[in-house]
């Protein structure tokens, strides 16, 4: 999977048509505990971690354990066969996207906290921070991956039925020296509102070339695995500051900001809940 091209930037020309998937599409880690589904308005009295059941945090480690080894058919054994998601991912799309993304990471980590957790009739509702690390060698880059990744499950006869992303930064960084990137965007914007997406360099540009752009993409089951072209700018003014606008219908969208420069490469993910007006 193509996400950065392997020449050196400064020969990129200032608009220049590159193949990228966005951030969760190469590192998916919300597969294994975060996608939508949990009604996360309810409430109900959240208990603490450490008073959590037994069978949660059994489920909870071997989740862990199993991604950690890159086991899908392990991972999937704590997934109910009737799992699904508003994004449209069930069992059988969620097993192709762990493969293709183990082939892409050889040695990706997983560390999962379990926040509290709370009973709702015979289920119980975790929630979770997860943190993942990882490297990929992309045509003789390597990149770093690190992600941070806030959600909510549904446990049922110990079994994942259901999962939300409640939070989610995911950061790929190349090279000696990239960019330190601030992306600043909200976290939920309602249906059509408009809302600023700024992506900010901290260090000084200097005489140095920065290219980038930053782009909004639908979270749907085919974007997990799809890429696409993009357009990279010159970025005069040491960022991408730009306003984006929601969509008609409620849901998520990732927002990318990709940014390069003569010492390497950035690119950070942040989600944005659409919600009805």
């Amino acid at each position: 999977m193509t996400i950065f091209p392997s020449r050196q930037l400064p020969s990129l020309v200032s608009r220049r048509r590159q193949k990228f998937s966005p951030m969760l599409s190469v590192l998916l880690g919300l597969v294994l505990w975060g996608m939508t589904g949990v009604d996360s308005s309810r409430v109900h009295a959240q208990e603490p971690p450490e008073t959590a059941p037994s069978e949660l945090t059994t489920l909870i480690e071997g989740i862990e354990a199993a991604a950690n080894r890159q086991d899908v058919k392990g991972v999937l054994e704590f997934y109910s066969q009737d799992f699904s998601t508003t994004e449209g991912l069930d069992r059988r799309s969620l097993e192709q996207v762990l493969n293709q993304l183990w082939q892409n990471y050889s040695n990706i980590n997983y560390q999962t906290q379990l926040q509290s957790w709370e009973k709702d009739g015979s289920a119980i509702i975790a929630t979770t921070v997860t943190e993942i690390t990882g490297t990929q060698d992309l045509n003789g880059r390597e990149f770093t991956l690190n992600s941070t990744i806030t959600s909510q499950q549904r446990v049922e006869n110990q079994k994942v039925v259901q999962q939300e992303v409640l939070a989610e930064r995911n950061q790929l960084t190349s090279g000696e020296e990239p960019p330190t990137v601030t992306l600043v965007v909200p976290e939920q914007v309602k249906t059509g509102q408009e809302y600023s997406i700024d992506a900010i360099v901290e260090e000084p540009l200097g005489d140095q070339i920065m290219i980038g752009t930053a782009i909004e993409e639908r979270v749907t089951p085919r974007a997990y695995l799809t890429e696409f072209p993009l357009e990279l700018e010159f970025l005069p003014s040491g960022g991408v500051f730009k306003i984006g606008t929601a969509p008609k219908t409620p849901g998520h969208n990732w927002i990318s900001a990709i940014l390069m420069r003569p010492g390497g490469i950035t690119m950070v993910t942040q989600r944005l809940k659409i919600v009805e007006r």
